[in-house]
């Protein structure tokens, strides 16, 4: 055999060895029997009755395919539950010459509550009758905004009313007084309403004016007369012109006593007689004077294009100066980006937007009202309520919540006090429920001596918001 044959049967002697080598650890080992062991203990009757398709369909099959992981339990956070509050609160305005409000603050429940009721009153008024033990005074750090307080003992199941009375709001506009209910601390609170007296409705008397010159008949027949007698004048005029035209074309001269002036010689019988219609001796022909067409002068031109042109200037100058004048510098854009309409109000009025509907019903400052502040900060508390419009939950963030200072400065929603002052709960953290309405505390960290002047409020990123002006 030749050596290199010798080689490679060697060699391939080699490679089988090494591949049994490699393939017996991958060979199932065999488990030893065991001598004692114990039998498996008797299944019931009931399972040992059981049909083979059951136990069939309880053994797995192998597919080769890994198996499907557990599902996971969903991590959405359920809505804001709503509650029934203990005190609720209704406000009616009184049908009175002036502004007047009746509240109903009712206890629903079995045991004696102590509330304080705050009525927020608009700037410019003042409180002339209170009934029920209130009082009107000012809200700690606020230098404009006046209030009425009630502090309550309600009896279980009772309803306690109570009155007032303003004086010194604008006459013939609406005023609106938002009432709350607070807990002992005096931010949480436990309903809120509002009410808006409009005013006896007064017919004003009826002014007989007289009827413009345009709408009366003598004027009306004088202009349809004058009408007539220029129309009348117009159609003759074209009329005999007209008729005269073509017979100026006809002789190529003119007639009557322009004949001399033409250079055409008199004929016998006069002119305009019988002889000047034609005679029995043919007439030299003349040449047909050419007519030269009249144009206008050039300044009358010039004047009309001049006064076109300013027409056109003067029209466009004075639209584009009423759009101008009609433009809102501080209104929020309602169009682009903006999803609704921006909405301005003062407290105590329910504004809507894309989702939510909002009402402020106070906003207070200074210590005293909710825990303290940073150093050098100053919190206000304002309470709202909101209400869901739409037919889904709807979720909001803090950070979109903004209030406005004097200076043009805004700061947010401070998360971490709101949170404090709805007792540890997370307001923002959880959606809103379909048509439900929550009212709780927003608190703002102000730096400062100025109070907000605006609250801008809005349930997403691209809604126009609601702002609510402050007094």
């Amino acid at each position: 055999m030749p050596a290199s044959r010798r080689h490679h049967r060697t060699l391939a002697v080699l490679v089988n060895c090494l591949g049994i080598m490699a393939a017996v650890p991958a060979l199932p080992l065999t488990a030893p029997r065991a001598e004692a062991a114990p039998p498996p203990p008797a299944a019931p009757p009931a399972q040992a009755a059981a049909p083979p398709a059951v136990a069939a369909r309880a053994t797995p099959i192998p597919t080769g395919m890994p198996a499907a992981p557990p599902a996971m339990p969903t991590t959405k956070p359920a809505p804001i539950q709503l509650t029934t509050p203990p005190v609720t609160v209704a406000v009616a305005a009184a049908g009175t010459p002036a502004p007047g409000y009746r509240i109903q603050v009712r206890n629903a429940g079995p045991t004696m509550v102590e509330t304080t009721v705050r009525q927020e009153l608009p700037a410019g008024s003042r409180a002339t009758a209170v009934t029920g033990g209130g009082r009107a005074n000012r809200p700690i750090g606020s230098a404009t905004a006046n209030e009425v307080t009630w502090r309550l003992r309600l009896p279980a199941r009772s309803t306690t009313t109570l009155n007032t009375a303003l004086s010194g709001a604008a006459q013939g506009r609406p005023v609106t007084a938002p009432t709350c209910a607070y807990g002992t601390d005096g931010t949480r609170p436990y309903d809120c309403a509002t009410a808006t007296w409009t005013g006896p409705t007064v017919v004003p008397a009826a002014k007989v004016s007289a009827a413009p010159a345009w709408r009366r008949p003598p004027v009306l027949l004088a202009a349809l007369a004058a009408l007539l007698v220029v129309t009348g004048g117009v159609l003759w005029w074209v009329w005999r012109r007209r008729r005269s035209g073509p017979a100026r074309a006809a002789t190529g001269t003119p007639a009557g006593p322009n004949r001399l002036a033409a250079g055409v010689p008199p004929v016998g019988g006069g002119v305009g007689g019988r002889a000047d219609r034609g005679t029995v001796y043919p007439r030299p022909a003349m040449p047909a004077a050419t007519g030269r067409r009249r144009r206008p002068p050039i300044w009358a031109v010039i004047g009309v294009a001049a006064a076109v042109l300013a027409g056109v200037v003067g029209a466009a100058a004075w639209t584009a100066t009423q759009r101008v004048a009609a433009m809102d510098t501080t209104k929020q854009p309602t169009s682009g980006a903006w999803v609704g309409n921006s909405v301005t109000g003062p407290l105590g009025v329910p504004l809507r937007e894309s989702a939510f509907e909002f009402t402020v019903y106070r906003m207070a400052c200074g210590a005293g009202t909710q825990p303290a502040a940073p150093a050098g900060g100053r919190q206000c508390l304002a309470t709202v309520g909101v209400r869901n419009l739409t037919p889904g939950e709807q979720t909001w963030h803090g950070q979109l919540q903004r209030a406005y200072l004097p200076g043009g400065n805004w700061v947010a929603t401070d998360e971490s006090a709101t949170r404090v002052a709805n007792l540890g709960r997370d307001v923002f953290a959880q959606p809103v429920a379909a048509g439900s309405r929550v009212l709780l505390p927003l608190v703002f960290t102000v730096h400062g001596d100025d109070p907000p002047k605006q609250l801008e409020l809005r349930s997403g990123v691209f809604s126009a918001g609601v702002r609510v002006d402050v007094p």
